[in-house]
């Protein structure tokens, strides 16, 4: 149930196995264990996963069929994940520290992201 909800998932989403064994700090061999059912990502691991995709880690171990969070939930997570970061803790302290107009051009170049992603 695992490695087939990961790898739909992956796919969903656009990425590689390489992709999402750079993001986990593995091989794309031990990412590829885990998709082929070979092996099993440790707790934290696990986490990072569901982070990533915005699940819980009760969905990706097949204990419940309801994937995606709530509003809140993505959050929360959304909000863990930007902090335990430490470039991205350096980019919010920035962008806290910024004037207005530099704010509306990171918001109007985050616009332009969103738009060429679709």
């Amino acid at each position: 149930m695992f490695s087939d909800r990961l790898k739909s998932l992956r796919i969903q989403h656009g990425k590689t196995q390489q992709d999402m064994a750079d993001f986990l700090g593995v091989s794309r061999q031990g990412y590829a264990k885990y998709e082929n059912d070979l092996g099993e990502p440790d707790n934290s691991k696990l986490a990072k996963l569901a982070d990533f995709f915005a699940v819980s880690t009760d969905y990706l171990l097949g204990r419940t069929e309801k994937q995606n969070l709530t509003s809140e939930e993505q959050d929360e997570v959304a909000f863990k994940v930007f902090s335990e970061d430490p470039e991205l803790k350096k980019f919010y302290r920035e962008l806290y520290e910024s004037d207005e107009e530099a704010v509306k051009k990171l918001r109007d170049i985050w616009e332009i992201i969103k738009h060429e992603r679709k």
